[in-house]
């Protein structure tokens, strides 16, 4: 298995110079990254869910039944205008995306925190995303 979504973004803001961290980010590419950075930096993702952060139960970091990379198949529920998103019921998007926080590593549920909540990653910018992943925003 790769390396957690947290752990490759921790890896990028270690460094120093714009080349290292697209190397890293192109280095470690995955859907989950790719769909965490587009997520923060896209304005076309709108998150249908309340801001702030969400009350829920983190696992622990040494036994979380879940990972992000398989996880982030269910970001398609959390946004405006996906057919899926937008037919569930409010308390049923929300349990389901408790359910994700509670389930995959505590560090990569802050990540997403930070998604929803469009916070970028330490040291990451949009100009560094759009160069190790062109055309991914808008």
């Amino acid at each position: 298995m790769g390396k957690y979504v947290f752990e490759v973004l921790q890896e990028v803001a270690k460094q120093k110079l714009k080349e290292d961290k697209i190397r890293i980010l192109k280095e470690n590419e995955s859907w989950a990254l790719k769909d965490v950075l587009r997520g923060t930096f896209d304005d076309r993702v709108v998150w249908n869910l309340p801001e702030g952060e969400p009350p829920y139960q983190a696992s622990e970091p040494h036994s979380h039944p879940a990972n992000l990379i398989r996880e982030n198949t269910k970001f398609k529920y959390f946004v405006k205008g996906i057919k899926e998103g937008d037919s569930l019921p409010a308390f049923k998007r929300e349990k389901l995306f408790l359910g994700m926080l509670e389930g995959i590593h505590p560090e990569d549920a802050k990540v997403v925190i930070n998604m929803i909540n469009k916070k970028p990653p330490k040291y990451i910018t949009r100009p560094i995303v759009e160069e190790a992943f062109p055309g991914l925003l808008q």
